[in-house]
């Protein structure tokens, strides 16, 4: 088995241009930027002072619970994508199967779950958006918000593809590798020793030959 889940086996020099250059690095650093525009763009200018009351309102039809979702999705896929793009440059370092299994099973879990959060999050501030009055100078970033959380949605799925393509790569390599032919009933057993005679072997003393070389005392 040369390989396991997309990658070589552990050794080989971090080639720092190539990681960048592969397509789920750069989805990944996209979903990363992303996540910074929607969170960043809702704490900076998503809420707006209230006229009537001394306090803010989210500015996606003063609801409080818009701004706060998108900014804790904003959040946690950013630093998600950090924690994955550090295993992702580490992944070829891991000789265990195992341990390579586990990552790319958390990645293809968390990129699928959020792939779903945010598809809600778009639908929920569209919506928002689509009942809220005040669009004076809130509007840019609104749309904003709504457009970048839509774009997520898009490559979060991919890494989604990303990760399942991987899993299925490394279940087959996996499935191909080395056979221990002990745990094999259907093998024949090992020779004691390399280069050994795989037939009978006649004994060096036989019968015959035994009668011969008989000692026989003297006559007198």
């Amino acid at each position: 088995m040369e390989s396991a889940y997309g990658a070589s086996l552990a050794g080989g020099a971090f080639d720092i241009w190539s990681f960048v250059k592969r397509p789920q690095t750069i989805v990944r650093l996209l979903s990363w930027l992303f996540s910074i525009v929607v969170f960043a763009t809702i704490l900076s200018e998503g809420y707006m002072n209230d006229q009537h009351v001394d306090a803010t309102k989210c500015m996606f039809n003063e609801n409080d619970g818009a701004c706060s979702y998108g900014i804790g999705i904003g959040i946690l896929a950013f630093l998600a994508c950090v924690v994955f793009i550090v295993l992702d440059a580490y992944f070829p370092q891991i000789s265990n199967a195992n341990e390579r299994k586990f990552i790319v099973l958390a990645d293809l879990g968390f990129s699928g779950l959020w792939t779903f959060l945010w598809f809600v999050c778009f639908c929920f501030l569209a919506n928002q958006w689509s009942y809220t009055t005040q669009t004076a100078v809130i509007a840019d970033a609104a749309r904003a918000v709504v457009t970048f959380s839509f774009f997520s949605t898009v490559t979060w799925a991919a890494l989604s593809v990303f990760a399942f393509q991987r899993y299925r790569q490394g279940m087959g390599e996996i499935g191909m590798g080395y056979n221990d032919p002990a745990g094999d009933p259907t093998s024949p057993y090992p020779s004691a020793y390399a280069g050994a005679p795989q037939g009978y072997q006649q004994s060096p003393f036989s019968a015959g030959s035994a009668g011969q070389g008989e000692y026989k005392p003297p006559e007198y």
